[in-house]
């Protein structure tokens, strides 16, 4: 975890770099320059996907942070805060805090309807999308790992990772009574309250605080990071070879699913729905019930493209496109 990686002084002012900020800038970019090189190569104009990549990243990250908001809807609606000071926790995003498939569920039809008004091949351009997406999503898990959200549960695995002092892990283990924080670290009245500083007020609990930290955890974020980089060129070398136009996005969308459902069953995520089974409770998370429906929207998709095989064209493999570069 590092929220803040280093500082600028400019003008006698020092601004703070965060890792997650700087993240989102290094996943936009490079997913300006993967689109518009597939686009180059499936002969579509690069520019156009200069356009769509800002558009998925603002309505990206609008729906994203309402999907977390509604999911934790009581940590942004406290009765010991004042609307205000509730609707400034809403939009702040630099506490990490956004929801992938919320995000995907508003930039995707953004995306397809801008791609409309351009009159593009639409299909052609969400085949471009799917590993672009995961590349600005591999990127964008680095950022969690950095700011300290999006872990998993406490294990004992040696690759798990510790979350330091007053970090949303250890917070959260605070309150469940996980761990005893030492009394000198916490407000009397608010003990580990997020809105608030943390107690380091001297060189004796800086030393402290350096030593209090969470219990080991899986570094869910980077899990995800790397299955997204995975997911990215397996569907770049997928759109490479002869397939039908609009299959790329649709094994994007099973793979995903997939392996997002997987992932939150070692994340530590609120449950919104519970299921009983052979006398255990098991609960589901939103991003759960959301990955599943991503996962038979890839099927139905895959199946209704096959079934037109002989309406839509199957991409040839383009000869020449290791010579072709994005302008």
């Amino acid at each position: 975890m590092l929220q803040i990686l280093f500082h600028l002084h400019l003008f006698g002012h020092v601004i703070p770099v965060y890792g997650y900020g700087l993240m989102l800038v290094i996943a936009f970019l490079a997913c300006v320059w993967t689109s518009r090189w597939l686009a180059a190569r499936l002969g579509m104009n690069p520019d156009h996907f200069i356009d769509a990549t800002l558009i998925a990243i603002v309505t990206g990250i609008i729906g994203a942070r309402l999907c977390h908001v509604l999911e934790n809807l009581p940590d942004y609606t406290r009765g010991d805060r004042t609307i205000t000071q509730n609707f400034l926790s809403i939009i702040n995003t630099r506490e990490g805090g956004l929801t992938f498939y919320g995000g995907f569920l508003l930039a995707t039809p953004c995306v397809i309807a801008y791609g409309l008004f351009r009159r593009a091949k639409i299909l052609r351009g969400m085949d471009i999308v799917a590993p672009v997406l995961m590349i600005g999503l591999g990127f964008g898990r680095i950022g969690c790992f950095l700011n300290g959200c999006c872990y998993g549960e406490v294990c004992t695995a040696p690759w798990a990772v510790r979350f330091p002092y007053y970090s949303n892990a250890y917070i959260e283990q605070a309150h469940a009574g996980q761990l005893i924080v030492p009394s000198d670290l916490q407000y009397r009245d608010n003990p580990l309250d997020p809105s608030l500083p943390p107690v380091v007020t001297s060189a004796r609990l800086a030393a402290l605080a350096a030593s209090s930290t969470a219990l080991p955890v899986h570094p869910t974020e980077l899990y995800s990071s790397f299955t997204a980089f995975l997911l990215a060129a397996m569907l770049i070398l997928y759109l490479g070879i002869p397939h039908i136009e609009g299959q790329v996005f649709a094994l994007m969308l099973m793979l995903e699913g997939t392996a997002r459902y997987i992932l939150e069953m070692i994340r530590v995520e609120p449950s919104v729905v519970s299921i009983a089974w052979h006398g255990q409770t098991y609960g589901m998370s939103i991003s759960m019930i959301l990955a599943i429906f991503v996962f038979i929207a890839g099927v139905v998709m895959w199946n209704v493209l096959t079934a037109r095989t002989s309406e839509l064209p199957i991409l040839p493999k383009n000869r020449g496109a290791d010579t072709i570069t994005p302008k």
